[in-house]
């Protein structure tokens, strides 16, 4: 039976959130939709299946004093963070380095903070099959969701659908994977959705810990270079200092980029348990419990005529009179007003205030 190790990515900062999400209080450590917190909620729905002793979290410096708060069971140790962000590949690095000290043959079960499963039983089944196949065949496995429209804000994964040689699982419903494909346009997102081969990226990953490390030396040899000398300070009181040394160092790529993409040993399942990544608050609004006008209210709203409206405004009185199709969201200092399928761009937002130095409001 492998042993498997849960590592979340609770490092970002959540732009598109902005401007709820703060730099030191991120989306994750937010209650973005129901009771808990994003970060709570993803650790409680694996704590059944691995554990709390066996669940590292990755996050910011800046983050860690926020993020403790909001946990308890999870050992100090198993709290990493970063000095910097540098994207997915070294902060997956960096855990695995420490999962591989309790055991080179672990399965780690990589994901972010900030999803939504519906279905957790049928989660479970999915990792169980992951966990599995990937301690046996050494080989890198994601979960692929069922698309149900054609999304332009998610990465696609193409598979082949037929068994054979170069897929010795497909009866555990496990496929080679084909391509990745990068956030396609409306037009080539509805070409996916009709050929039926594609799968949203959902950015859950679970491999061996030696299976991606040695993965990383041939795939980011440069990146493996530099986590050996954090490893080689493992244990000393040399750790932060080289920590700190190499982030300084080392250049950001997501793992996407840096090895699933240049690997032939991928694999993914398909999951169909309710998934969504709540990339931004046009996603909140789908999700959210809504009114006979389609609208999703938090705090003090008083509404006339609005219709398929977000509005969340704890604190203060807001007042809406003949809109619709509109994201409120009002916190103590700032107020974001934004047109109904546009919120992505509210990271543009945040790029502004960085640029201008408008520190205060980051």
């Amino acid at each position: 039976m492998a042993r498997a190790c849960a590592v979340i990515m609770a490092g970002g900062v959540g732009t598109r959130f902005w401007p709820r999400s703060r730099e030191k209080n991120p989306k994750q450590l937010l209650e973005i939709l129901g009771k808990g917190t994003m970060l709570q909620n993803t650790v409680k729905r694996l704590d059944s299946l691995i554990g709390l002793e066996n669940t590292f979290i990755v996050t910011n410096r800046a983050q860690r004093a926020g993020l403790l708060k909001q946990l308890s069971g999870i050992p100090d140790e198993n709290i990493l963070d970063e000095p910097v962000g540098r994207n997915t590949a070294p902060c997956i690095g960096l855990a695995a380095l420490h999962v591989r000290r309790i055991d080179p043959e672990a399965v780690m079960v990589v994901l972010p903070a900030d999803h939504v499963i519906q279905n957790v039983p049928e989660f479970h089944r999915v990792l169980s099959v992951a966990i599995e196949t990937a301690y046996e065949s050494r080989s890198m496995i994601t979960i692929g969701i069922q698309p149900t429209r054609p999304e332009t804000g998610y990465g696609y994964i193409q598979i082949f659908d037929d068994a054979g040689e170069h897929n010795p699982f497909f009866d555990r419903g496990v496929h080679k994977v084909k391509t990745f494909a990068e956030k396609p346009n409306v037009q080539t997102a509805e070409r996916f959705l009709a050929s039926g081969d594609f799968l949203w990226n959902s950015g859950t990953f679970i491999w061996r810990a030696d299976t991606i490390l040695r993965q990383i030396e041939q795939c980011l040899p440069e990146l493996y270079s530099e986590l050996m000398k954090i490893d080689r300070a493992m244990d000393t009181p040399q750790y932060q200092s080289t920590v700190e040394k190499v982030y300084g160092m080392i250049r950001g790529i997501s793992i996407d980029y840096g090895v699933m993409e240049k690997s032939d040993n991928v694999y993914v399942i398909r999951g169909d348990f309710g998934w969504s990544d709540i990339g931004s608050w046009d996603e909140v609004l789908l999700q959210s419990g809504k009114d006979a006008s389609g609208n999703s209210f938090t705090g003090k709203i008083i509404q006339i005529d609005t219709k398929n409206s977000y509005v969340f405004s704890p604190e203060k009185v807001v007042a809406t009179i003949g809109v619709e199709d509109l994201i409120i969201v009002n916190t103590d200092d700032a107020l974001l007003i934004c047109r109904k399928g546009r919120s992505q761009e509210v990271k543009e937002i945040s790029d502004y205030l960085k640029r201008k130095q408008m520190n205060e409001y980051l």
